[in-house]
C-alpha cells in the first residue's frame, strides 16, 4: 500500500528502510523522501515505521564456538 504518494514510498519501502535502520521519520524523509512534499503522509509514515520496528525480528542469539 502507498503511504507516500507524491513521492510513491510503500509501506513495504518503510519495513525495509526500517530493517536497514531507519528509526525516525527524518531518516524517512533523508532515505525515501517520504513527507518530503505535501507532508499529509507523515502521521501514517511514523506509525508505518513504529509497526516495523515493533513487528521486526529479534536478532539470532549468538552462538558460543568450542575451542
Amino acid at each position: 500500500m502507498y503511504v507516500c504518494v507524491c513521492m510513491a514510498v510503500t509501506e513495504q519501502q518503510i519495513h525495509e528502510a526500517a530493517r536497514r535502520g531507519a528509526r525516525t521519520l527524518q531518516d524517512l524523509q533523508r532515505d525515501l523522501g517520504v513527507a518530503s512534499e505535501c507532508g499529509a503522509c507523515a502521521a501514517f509514515a511514523r506509525e508505518c515505521l513504529k509497526n516495523a520496528r515493533e513487528t521486526r525480528p529479534s536478532p539470532a542469539p549468538a552462538t558460543r564456538q568450542a575451542s
